[in-house]
Order: structure tokens, then C-alpha cells, then sequence
């Protein structure tokens, strides 16, 4: 029997409804996955603008919107192919991700565990980039919160770099978190001196050094301790952490000043520690 080769490339020609049904499915396949590719660029504009004006942290912002608009662009991948019909090719990228990811999250726990606390940190926001904290002892100023650690710096210029982790367990003190701090300093008067007075001084000598607050958070001053040569006296104020023009370092110090010389120029005595000797035998003591 002969063939021709007419015959030949008949038997090879592409069914054209198969072929037409394939391009449909590509058509759709496509018509997804550019859908999904769009909606991801849309929400990681919205949720790194979202992210920034919760954080004032553009690097993690924008770190955490990537991943979004990452997996929204995986779902849409499983999604295409699912639409093609490969199945099996989906259950094996499931299935190697879980595996992959096991490996991977027990050999870098520290790394993911730091990863994982600095996105707690980013949402909970104990902190913002400026406040004052301390943990465990490390005081300094925030610098920045990194996928890793956050870096903070110390009153003495030393760049503190702790783990997210180690922050997320332990105790965190913020001094500036709403925007006022409170400061302290004890005052020994002189017994028998005009205690009231001497309280209306300090009070009145407080409110007029710059820094201090006077309105709702007003200096307060009383009688804390009846000590053995001095009747004790604590004054406390409040400055406010956003408005930084003045240190607070140089507020207190020009309040201790202020309320001395303020008391000194009042006749107020404020004695040191008064050791009384008491010679029982007649003879005499010898001092120096």
C-alpha cells in the first residue's frame, strides 16, 4: 500500500478545536494572572502608604507591603495553573514550599524568630523612631526598627543594636511614648524654718524655669520625710518629650539652681547631715 506524503502531514496536522480550546484556557489563564499581578501593585501602594503613616518606617513598610503583593502574586500563579489543569505540578510546589520551609525555619529559628517579632513590633508599636526606652538595663534613643534588631543609641553616643526577639520578651520602659516625663529632686530644710512657705517658694520658683510645664501638668511640691537633721521636701515636674528645644537634662538642672538660690536668697538653711557628740566623761574630744 503507498502513502503519499500529503497523507503523511494530514495525520500530523493539530486538531484545530484542541488547539482552539488551549487558546482559550491560555487567554483566561493570562487574562487571571494579569488580574492578580494588578490587584498586587494596587495593594502594596495602599498598604506601604497604610504601613508608613503607622510605623515612620519606610524600609519595614515597605518590606511587609512586598511580601503582600509577593503572595498575592503566588496565589495567583497556584491559581493559573490550577486553570490549566496542572494539579499535579501545584501539589508539588505545595509540597516542596512545606518541606523547604521546615528545613529553612529550623536552621535560621533565631533569624525568623527576630523577623517574625520585628513585624509584631511594627503593628503593636510600643515605640516610635525618637522615644527614649529602656530594656534590661539599655537605655538610648530609637534609631530604627530593621527586619533583625532595632538599633538605639545610648546618652554616651554607643550604637545599641538589640535583637527583636529579645525586645518582644522582655519588659520595655518608654519615657516619651505620650509625650511627657516627670522629674523629680529632695530639698533638706532647716527645722524650725516656715515649711509652707518654703513649699509655696519652690512651687512658684518652678513654674517660672523654661522647659517646665505649668497648665495641667503644674510642678508639685510637699513633705516626703522627717529626717534626723533635716525635714525633707520633694518637688517634682513635668517636661514635654515632643518639644525638644531644651534638653532635659538642663531643665532639671536649672530647676535644682533656680529653687536654691531662690531659697538661699529667702533665709532659708539647708544643712548637711548634723552629728550630735555627747561627752559623758569630761574629757576633752579631739576633732578635726
Amino acid at each position: 500500500m503507498y502513502f503519499s506524503p500529503m497523507d503523511e502531514f494530514n495525520n500530523l496536522s493539530p486538531d484545530w478545536s484542541t488547539l482552539k480550546n488551549w487558546l482559550i484556557i491560555a487567554g483566561v489563564s493570562l487574562a487571571i494572572f494579569l488580574l492578580f499581578v494588578f490587584f498586587a501593585r494596587k495593594s502594596k501602594k495602599f498598604l506601604r502608604i497604610r504601613l508608613v503613616k503607622r510605623m515612620d518606617d519606610d524600609l519595614l513598610a515597605n518590606f511587609l507591603a512586598g511580601i503582600f503583593s509577593t503572595l498575592i502574586i503566588l496565589v495567583g500563579l497556584l491559581v493559573v495553573f490550577r486553570v490549566i489543569g496542572l494539579t499535579g505540578v501545584v501539589s508539588g510546589l505545595l509540597a516542596g514550599a512545606g518541606i523547604s520551609a521546615f528545613i529553612i525555619g529550623f536552621a535560621l529559628k533565631d533569624i525568623g524568630e527576630n523577623f517574625l517579632a520585628g513585624i509584631i513590633l511594627a503593628f503593636k508599636r510600643p515605640f516610635r523612631v525618637g522615644d527614649f526606652v529602656d530594656l534590661n538595663g539599655m537605655r538610648g534613643k530609637v534609631l530604627t526598627l530593621n527586619l533583625r534588631d532595632t538599633q538605639i543609641k545610648s546618652a554616651d553616643g554607643k550604637d545599641i543594636f538589640i535583637p527583636n526577639g529579645l525586645i518582644l520578651k522582655s519588659p520595655l520602659v518608654n519615657f516619651t511614648i505620650d509625650g511627657y516625663l516627670r522629674y523629680d529632686f529632695m530639698i533638706g530644710l532647716d527645722y524650725g524654718s516656715d515649711y509652707q512657705k518654703a513649699v509655696d517658694l519652690i512651687k512658684s520658683t518652678l513654674m517660672e524655669v523654661p522647659g517646665v510645664l505649668d497648665d495641667t501638668k503644674e510642678p508639685q511640691v510637699w513633705v516626703v520625710e522627717v529626717g534626723e537633721s533635716t525635714l525633707n521636701i520633694q518637688a517634682t515636674f513635668w517636661v514635654d518629650t515632643f518639644a525638644r528645644a531644651i534638653s532635659d537634662a538642663v531643665i532639671k538642672s536649672t530647676a535644682i539652681i533656680e529653687v536654691l538660690t531662690t531659697l538661699e536668697k529667702a533665709g532659708f538653711n539647708m544643712p548637711a547631715r548634723i552629728v550630735e557628740l555627747k561627752n559623758y566623761q569630761d574629757k576633752s574630744l579631739k576633732t578635726s
